[in-house]
């Protein structure tokens, strides 16, 4: 009663017998760590500085994957994709992984749209993608990106790395603020603008959150105040209860 597709032919002409190919059911996850290192990641008011946060937070979550015999991968992107590692699940694999992340360098400006588009058109195999970014796009685009790996049945996962700063815009005097991406500058005193600026930043967290609710792609805003040890907990808990 087995389907004549599964018979396996090389067998039966050695043997004269008939035998069934039967197939394991492959139960390991394969996970994508997606890490935007524009310039933007590269501000820090505290000890350090967003990319110094991601980077650690994408090297602990390869290290607890490759250690569960999960395979994970690597794709680095700022105006381009610079860097892509397949996933893998040896610990072998590991050095490669943390030697990209210890040499990543900022370039001018990230291109989330576009990159977050040319990897899921990269990602054949259904996976967890994990996306590591300040997200400083418009809402919509990303989570036009977003929604993409989503069309292709991938799980989808968020960590909005910020810094303490641009959470609270606490800054007491005179400040020259500089776009770390475009050069341009400019001279405020912080107290006149916070509120305003309080109201687009909650702002644009609360469309990215929304959006993403939308799509079933989990979203997490992470400062970089926040312990490296606390965050992975919090994530091993929501994976064992997911």
């Amino acid at each position: 009663g087995d389907p004549i597709k599964n018979i396996d032919w090389k067998i039966v002409a050695k043997t004269d017998r008939y035998y069934v190919k039967r197939f394991e059911e492959e139960t390991n996850l394969r996970c994508y760590i997606l890490l935007d290192h524009s310039r933007s990641m590269f501000y820090g008011s505290g000890e350090s500085t967003k990319i110094d946060y991601a980077s650690r937070l994408a090297a602990a979550l390869a290290w607890l994957m490759i250690g569960q015999k999960d395979a994970a991968g690597l794709i680095t992107f700022n105006t381009e994709i610079t860097n892509l590692l397949p996933p893998r699940a040896y610990k072998g694999y590991l050095p490669q992984i943390f030697r990209v992340l210890a040499e990543l360098e900022p370039k001018d400006s990230t291109q989330l749209l576009e990159n977050l588009h040319k990897a899921a058109e990269t990602i054949r195999k259904r996976s967890l993608i994990i996306v590591i970014s300040d997200l400083l796009d418009e809402p919509e685009s990303i989570i036009d990106g977003l929604k993409h790996f989503r069309s292709r049945r991938h799980e989808v996962l968020v960590f909005h790395i910020t810094d303490l700063q641009e959470d609270n815009f606490k800054f007491k005097h005179e400040t020259e603020f500089v776009d770390s991406e475009t050069g341009e500058k400019l001279t405020v005193n912080p107290w006149q603008i916070r509120n305003q600026y309080l109201e687009a930043y909650n702002s644009h967290v609360k469309s990215l959150k929304s959006g993403c609710h939308q799509y079933q792609i989990e979203y997490n805003p992470v400062s970089t105040a926040t312990p490296i040890d606390d965050l992975l907990l919090k994530y091993l808990l929501m994976r064992k209860k997911g």
